[in-house]
């Protein structure tokens, strides 16, 4: 099941896969959505039981240092979200996470002027953010 719902997931633009299939946990998925935070999406998907970050990092709004040790950017460890399935997790059940996870995210995409400048081409990491 978690194989069906990386295939379903790993066609969204700039969507990371966190870790490896072959050598992960079989009910666990942790992907990044670039451009979106992790916190919004997870409030987004208020039907699921998703968390963001790693299981060690669960109740911080730190990025998860098991992220980082595996050379993410905070920004990409922020926009993470790890899916934990159970044993009686059924395909439409896993189709409809589907589904609403890219409905989410192109909402939360459509709000962000992040996401407007990466598809403009903007090299976001050269912009300089102003200090207030």
């Amino acid at each position: 099941m978690r194989d069906r719902l990386w295939n379903g997931l790993k066609d969204i633009e700039e969507t990371h896969l966190n870790g490896c299939l072959e050598q992960g946990v079989s009910n666990i998925l942790n992907v990044s959505f670039n451009y979106v935070e992790g916190e919004s999406l997870i409030m987004a998907l208020k039907d699921l039981a998703v968390s963001s970050g790693s299981a060690c990092t669960s109740a911080s709004l730190e990025p998860s240092y098991v992220l980082r040790a595996l050379g993410m950017s905070d920004e990409l460890a922020h926009s993470s979200i790890r899916f934990s399935l159970g044993r009686f997790t059924t395909e439409e059940e896993i189709d409809y996470t589907i589904d609403l996870v890219k409905r989410s995210i192109g909402r939360l995409r459509d709000l962000s002027p992040l996401w407007d400048m990466f598809k403009q081409g903007v090299d976001i990491s050269t912009i300089e953010w102003s200090h207030h």
